[in-house]
């Protein structure tokens, strides 16, 4: 279940919950900007995730939308980021209509290291490469404030 920074439910369906903000961002004279991250937190056997969708008000801040889901199991540190990223590209492939649409400009990030010498950079090609073959702009850290930051304090 998708909800807000607050903790309240968000009760309709994803898709009308953000056609509805977007609606009542624009009515406000805001134009936005949408970023959306993955990240995870491994906890023993299970990986606790958070995906976000964050919307930046030019030059009046922002709000997200967030979504906690958990795997059970383990798995590499690679497949772990690879993860992240595919639920992201998810969540942008089901609303990308949407903001093509109202013209709302999106990127999917990724918490994936640019740095060689961190553990989850082996991921970033293949991370880098599906993300821009679905047509998405891309961002990595340490730009990715979406997944590393935000998402990253709700897991």
């Amino acid at each position: 279940m998708w909800r807000k920074f607050n903790g309240e439910k968000i009760e309709l369906p994803i898709k009308k919950a953000v056609e509805e903000a977007i609606r009542r961002e624009r009515e406000a004279g805001n134009r936005l900007k949408v970023c959306i991250g993955t990240d995870s937190q491994v906890h023993g056997e299970v990986i606790e995730f958070a995906t976000v969708i964050v919307f930046l008000r030019e030059q009046r801040g922002g709000f997200m939308f967030i979504h906690n889901f958990r795997y059970k199991g383990r798995i590499s540190i690679k497949e772990r980021m690879l993860l992240e990223v595919s639920k992201s590209v998810e969540t942008a492939y089901d609303l990308c209509q949407l903001f093509d649409e109202y013209e709302v400009d999106m990127e999917v990030h990724c918490d994936i290291n640019t740095n060689p010498n961190f553990k989850s950079n082996p991921a970033l090609k293949e991370a880098m490469g599906y993300i821009l073959a679905m047509g998405f702009a891309f961002k990595a850290k340490p730009e990715a404030f979406a997944s590393s930051s935000c998402a990253n304090k709700m897991v």
